[in-house]
């Protein structure tokens, strides 16, 4: 199975909530089995969630997921 991934840095709620984005392209030839494995370990040890997923006319699919960026600040 080969499939693309781009990563993407944006805020989308409040200036307070940031998220990280991963997109992900999986080509026709992945079977629904194999896209959903795909996303449940993403979520299992990434700690991502599914922000949005497209099913094309040509069968491709295009997935984001998304991601809270965890600021920690230093104590002094």
């Amino acid at each position: 199975m080969e499939w693309s991934v781009a990563r993407s840095l944006t805020s989308r709620v409040s200036p307070a909530t940031e998220y990280e984005f991963r997109h992900i392209s999986l080509p026709r030839t992945t079977s629904r089995g194999a896209a959903r494995r795909l996303l449940t370990e993403q979520a299992e040890h990434g700690h991502w969630e599914l922000a949005r997923l497209r099913l094309h006319p040509d069968g491709t699919r295009k997935i984001v997921l998304r991601r809270k960026i965890m600021r920690v600040r230093a104590t002094l």
